[in-house]
């Protein structure tokens, strides 16, 4: 390998890895800004928030690798454009073509790598990833008890303290409110304590408050007594120490089975796309031969029916419309059947059509998603494309210009992405064109700026448009000049 080759790779390989640590930690603040009320409050042991982040960030390489590849690749040469590197690889007789060849390859191995990551490793990231999340959003929140605030947290009853200490040991003023739903009523046991001590079992499964100095109330009528009774017992025990267990079960995170997540098509490869798309199509095409053959039975034959049974009785010759030629109580009978059968075709329609456009939907989206597997790869190309020879045009280093026009041309490019791809899932055009618009139209693009740059363009050079504007204006003046001084 040349030591320009050498040079090139070095100058990439740094900023890249800098670049792509920067877009991953901004991707994962989105994340968890997204669902930081799903995560505060609930008790995550550490290991559950790091297994989290760890699929997050895998997720997220769809969007980082290609936007690191385009700030990465802008900053490399306008850094070599800067220093005047690139001019003196020119001068060596190399070509700007020849010295990023290296780099093509590089990229072309990073292309392959995301293409085999998302058809094999993403799909099952996707599967641990949308089962954890279910369960995290679904945890209750741990129990917390609030001075003056009634907690239903657990389920069965209602706490309220008027005050605790600081680590939250020791509550003040407990009221306990007992729902049993097997008495039909809320609140039938109530108790009151002065103080109460929480702490944990040994197998931190349960919630034991040991109350001092209180009372306990309880409503002894049965569960069927619906009538007031002078005599019912109502009953009062008062107490200088008691204990009332809490079971606290529910708020312990509980996995859900990873099997029912399985058949959504983001976690599905290349292989079991295509399988579950040609069933879903074989179902498309049976619901719409069921269709036609039920609007055939229903409806071609409906019409014969009568006319025949007509015949047989009337023994008339028919004029003009059939109704019109038979007796009236027939008439009903017939108008009555037709709005009965009209109706029952509606109603099977409606049923039909519903059934057909879910699977439509899903058909739509197991096509997007088999074509996901491979814009990832083609979109990292794409942008070192447009990012090398931008950088060699602008030649600016560092974190400034490089950030500014990177960000632009990922807007431009992420913008048209989502739009088509919306536009597809709403079946406004073919899944193809949903999946592959931002890069066919940014394709041409790359193919600009790469040859602009091998022909040393100054296409970002605000000098050489000031002298053109600059040039044109007294182009313009001359001429008015020109036209006055001919008209006087």
């Amino acid at each position: 390998m040349k030591k320009v080759h050498l040079l090139i790779l070095q100058a990439f390989i740094k900023p890249f890895i800098v670049t792509f640590c920067i877009v991953m930690f901004v991707l994962l603040m989105l994340f968890l800004f997204k669902y930081i009320d799903d995560l505060i409050g609930k008790g995550f042991e550490w290991h559950v928030i790091m297994e989290l982040i760890g699929y997050q960030c895998a997720v997220q390489l769809s969007m980082a690798l290609p936007l690191s590849m385009l700030l990465s690749s802008i900053m490399t040469f306008g850094n070599l454009g800067e220093s005047y590197e690139l001019v003196a690889i020119k001068a060596a007789g190399i070509s700007l073509r020849k010295a990023m060849q290296p780099l093509f390859v590089l990229v072309a191995l990073f292309a392959a790598a995301s293409f085999f990551f998302s058809d094999y490793i993403l799909p099952v990231v996707n599967l641990k990833m949308g089962s954890l999340l279910w369960d995290v959003r679904n945890k209750k929140a741990d129990f917390l008890i609030k001075p003056g605030i009634f907690n239903d947290a657990i389920q069965g009853y209602t706490i309220r303290a008027k005050g605790k200490s600081k680590d939250g040991t020791i509550l003040h003023d407990l009221i306990i409110y007992e729902n049993s739903p097997s008495s039909g009523r809320a609140a039938s046991n109530v108790l009151v304590a002065k103080m109460g001590y929480v702490y944990n079992s040994r197998d931190q499964k349960y919630m034991i408050l040991k109350l001092v100095d209180g009372v306990r109330y309880e409503d002894s009528r049965t569960q069927n007594q619906k009538v007031y009774d002078e005599r019912q017992q109502f009953t009062r025990f008062y107490f200088k120490e008691t204990e009332q267990k809490f079971d606290m079960s529910g708020f312990d995170l509980v996995r859900t089975d990873e099997n029912l997540f399985k058949q959504h098509h983001q976690m599905l490869n290349l292989r079991q796309l295509k399988l579950k798309s040609d069933t879903n199509k074989m179902a498309i095409d049976s619901i719409q031969t069921l269709s036609a053959r039920e609007m055939k039975v229903n409806n071609l034959f409906f019409a014969p029916y009568y006319k025949s049974q007509a015949l047989d009785t009337a023994k008339v010759e028919f004029n003009g419309p059939i109704l019109s030629n038979l007796p009236q109580q027939t008439k009903r009978s017939i108008v009555s059947s037709a709005l009965g059968q009209i109706q029952q075709f509606k109603d099977m329609g409606y049923y039909r059509n519903g059934e057909y456009q879910a699977l439509v939907e899903k058909d739509i989206r197991y096509d997007i998603e088999w074509h996901r597997k491979f814009t990832l790869a083609i979109s990292c190309l794409l942008l070192f494309a447009v990012g090398a020879p931008l950088g060699a045009i602008v030649r600016k280093g560092g974190l400034g210009a490089p950030v500014v026009m990177s960000i632009i041309f990922f807007l431009i490019y992420h913008i048209i992405s989502t739009v088509a791809e919306k536009s597809a899932k709403e079946g406004s055009i073919t899944p193809f064109w949903g999946m592959w618009m931002a890069i066919i139209v940014l394709t041409p693009l790359a193919a600009f700026l790469t040859y602009k740059s091998t022909t040393d363009s100054t296409l970002f050079d605000a000098g050489q448009y000031k002298l053109k504007v600059q040039y044109i204006l007294n182009w313009l003046k001359s001429k008015f000049n020109k036209k006055h001084k001919e008209v006087l």
